[in-house]
């Protein structure tokens, strides 16, 4: 950490770069839990994508490293910058939903949205589960669908950015098949009063 005039301090945060080779690779899709569902990309489908991924990451550790995860505003405009890439890839971008009975309405619990990269890399962006609805299974079944997508586009490899100190996101990835290829340190300026 480090102290900059202006009331602020640069916070170094270490990240892991995680790959999965997708080649050969079978993807078998777990059951939804009961009242779970997936629901594929579609563009009338941004505003729920981007208040999906606020009510994911909203206060988490992931939103000290993108402030940007902290503001509903700023999850729009990362949804639409998402969107807006030449490498956005529909098929890899999904969102979970929950229904417990027949006439209650559907709530968006969780979201996942893929990208190809110019090295022809697939790229994961924000996997995230409302906190809530941890626990069901649902980022392993989001990222499964996700790799489906990237292997119908032809894609052998795909790469996610975590942060370290994310325990229970590093383990879900290790146990889908992703490794750690480098660690990266990624600096932030942090306001104080």
């Amino acid at each position: 950490m480090r102290r900059w005039g202006g009331g602020s301090t640069l916070t170094y945060f270490k990240r892991f770069r995680m790959e999965i080779d997708l080649l050969g690779r079978e993807l078998v899709q777990p059951l939804l839990p009961i009242g779970y569902g997936l629901v594929r990309w579609d563009d009338s489908l941004l505003d729920m994508h981007a208040r999906t991924k606020y009510r994911c990451f909203c206060g988490e550790i992931d939103a000290n490293v993108f402030p940007c995860l902290n503001e509903l505003d700023g999850c729009y405009r990362l949804m639409n910058e998402i969107r807006s890439k030449p490498g956005f890839l529909p098929g890899a971008t999904w969102l979970a939903t929950y229904r417990p009975c027949r006439n209650s309405h559907v709530e968006f619990v969780g979201t996942v949205q893929g990208v190809s990269d110019s090295s022809g890399f697939g790229a994961i962006q924000n996997l995230g589960i409302v906190p809530r609805h941890r626990g069901q299974g649902l980022g392993s079944i989001l990222m499964i669908r996700s790799l489906a997508g990237f292997q119908r586009a032809h894609l052998r490899r795909v790469f996610l950015e975590v942060t370290a100190q994310n325990a229970g996101a590093i383990k879900l990835y290790e146990r889908l098949g992703f490794r750690a290829a480098k660690t990266i340190y990624r600096a932030v300026e942090v306001e104080y009063a």
